[in-house]
C-alpha cells in the first residue's frame, strides 16, 4: 500500500507542477514560486494528516538532490564563456561590485542588525552574492532586447555572478564546520589550510572537467549521435552529467558544483547545446522536486519570526543588487541602462536555494529553520519583484531599440 501511495502522490505532483509551470507562465510569475509554495502546502498537510513516511521522505530527498544537478547543469550549459571573453573588462567591473556589495551588506546586516552568528551570518552573505538572472532574462527576450548591447552585458555579469557564487559555496561549506568550533589556537591558519585545500580540489577538478571538455566530449557526442537518436543522445548527456556531479560529491564537494561543471563542460559544444531542447524535457520533470524540496523543508511554525527577517534581508537584496551592479554599470553605459542591469540582478533562486538548503540540512548551528524560512521568502520575492520592474523598465527604456540606452 506505500508504494502505491508513493506512487499516486508523485503522479499527483508531476501534474500539479505541470499545471504551475502553465498557469504561472500566463500571469508572469516564475513557476518555482508555486513549486515552493506547493511543497509548503504538503508540510502542512502532512503535520495534519502524517502521509509522508520515511520511504516517501527518502524518495523525496532522491528527487531534489537530482533536481539540484539538473538546475545546476543547466546553468552551466547556458553559459558562453567564449562570448563572455568579448566584453569581460566592464562584465568583471560590474560583477566585482556586486558581488562585494551584497556580501558585506548581506553579512554586515545579519551579524549587526539581526544579530545571527558567524556562520550563518556568512551562509546568508554567500547567498545573496548569487543571481538568477534566467528569471529577468524572459521578460528580456519577449521585449527583443536580450541580442541589444546590454542585454549581452547583463548576461554576462549574470555568467560571472554564476562561477563566483559556485567558487563562495565550495569555499563556505568547506570552512563552515571549522568556524563552528570556535576561535581556538591557529584557527587562522587551519582555516587557510581548509580553505587553500577546497579551492586546490576546485582548480583540479576544474582541470579535469576543462579536459574532458577540449579533448573527450566532442568524440563522446559524436559517438552517441551515431549510435542513438536524438531522445537517446539527451538521456547520455543526462548521464553524463550525474557522473561529474557524483564525482564532485565523492571529493567532498557539494552535486550541485559538479553539476554546474558538467554543463560548462559540455556548453562549448554547439553540437550538445542543440540537445538542449529535449533535455528541457528532463529538466522540467527533475527541476521542481527541488523547489518542492525547498518547501517540504520550511517550517511554518518558524514562519511567523521569519517575515521581518525576510524583510530586512529583501531589502538588502534589493538595494545590493541595484547599487553594487548599477553603479559600476555606469562606466559603460548610462544611467538607464545601469538601471536596468541592477534591476535584472535582483533574482535569487538557484544558487541561492541551494547554498540556503545544504545548510540546513548541515544544522541548525549553519541555517536554523528561521533563517532558512526568510531566505526563501526573499527568493520568493526577488523572483516576483524582478520581472515586474524589469517588464515597466524596459518599455520605458526599449534596448533593442537603444543598444547604448
Amino acid at each position: 500500500m506505500g508504494s502505491i501511495v508513493m506512487i499516486a502522490l508523485a503522479g499527483a505532483i508531476i501534474v500539479v507542477t505541470m499545471l504551475i509551470r502553465s498557469g504561472f507562465r500566463r500571469i508572469g510569475v516564475p513557476s518555482l514560486v508555486g513549486f515552493i509554495v506547493l511543497g509548503l502546502l504538503i508540510r502542512i498537510a502532512d503535520m495534519q494528516l502524517e502521509f509522508i513516511t520515511e520511504g516517501l521522505s527518502s524518495v523525496f530527498d532522491f528527487l531534489a538532490t537530482v533536481g539540484i544537478v539538473f538546475l545546476l547543469f543547466r546553468v552551466g550549459l547556458e553559459a558562453n564563456l567564449a562570448g563572455l571573453r568579448r566584453q569581460i573588462k566592464p562584465a568583471s567591473v560590474i560583477w566585482a561590485g556586486g558581488v562585494f556589495l551584497n556580501g558585506v551588506l548581506g553579512y554586515v546586516v545579519a551579524n549587526s542588525l539581526l544579530g545571527l552568528p558567524l556562520v550563518q551570518s556568512l551562509f546568508v552573505a554567500v547567498a545573496l552574492t548569487a543571481t538568477s538572472v534566467a528569471i529577468s532574462v524572459g521578460v528580456w527576450q519577449e521585449a527583443k532586447a536580450l541580442k541589444s548591447r546590454i542585454g549581452q552585458l547583463l548576461v554576462d555579469v549574470a555568467e560571472l555572478d554564476d562561477i563566483s557564487g559556485i567558487i563562495l559555496m565550495a569555499v563556505l561549506f568547506a570552512i563552515a564546520p571549522v568556524l563552528q568550533e570556535g576561535i581556538v589556537p591557529g584557527l587562522p591558519s587551519v582555516l587557510g589550510k581548509t580553505a587553500g585545500l577546497a579551492i586546490a580540489k576546485f582548480i583540479g577538478f576544474g582541470a579535469l572537467c576543462l579536459l574532458f571538455s577540449r579533448f573527450v566530449e566532442r568524440h563522446v557526442t559524436a559517438l552517441f549521435k551515431k549510435l542513438e537518436a536524438r531522445p537517446g543522445q539527451t538521456v547520455v548527456l543526462a548521464g553524463f552529467g550525474l557522473l561529474i556531479a557524483s564525482v564532485a560529491g565523492l571529493l567532498g564537494f557539494s552535486v550541485a558544483i559538479g553539476a554546474f561543471f558538467a554543463g560548462l563542460t559540455f556548453s562549448r559544444d554547439p553540437e550538445a547545446v542543440r540537445l538542449d531542447t529535449p533535455f528541457s524535457i528532463l529538466y522540467d520533470f527533475f527541476a521542481p522536486f527541488f523547489f518542492i524540496g525547498v518547501g517540504l523543508s520550511m517550517d511554518p511554525s518558524a514562519l511567523g519570526g521569519a517575515v521581518l527577517m525576510g524583510l530586512a534581508l529583501l531589502v538588502v537584496a534589493v538595494t545590493a543588487k541595484i547599487v553594487g551592479h548599477g553603479l559600476p554599470a555606469l562606466i559603460t553605459t548610462t544611467w538607464a541602462g545601469a538601471v536596468v542591469i541592477g534591476v535584472s540582478m535582483i533574482p535569487r533562486a538557484e544558487i541561492t536555494m541551494v547554498i540556503m538548503h545544504t545548510g540546513l540540512r548541515m544544522g541548525e548551528w549553519a541555517v536554523p529553520d528561521d533563517v532558512f524560512s526568510a531566505m526563501v521568502l526573499v527568493s520568493l520575492g526577488t523572483a516576483i519583484l524582478s520581472p515586474l520592474l524589469v517588464q515597466q523598465l524596459l518599455r520605458r527604456w526599449p534596448q533593442a531599440k537603444k543598444a547604448k540606452a
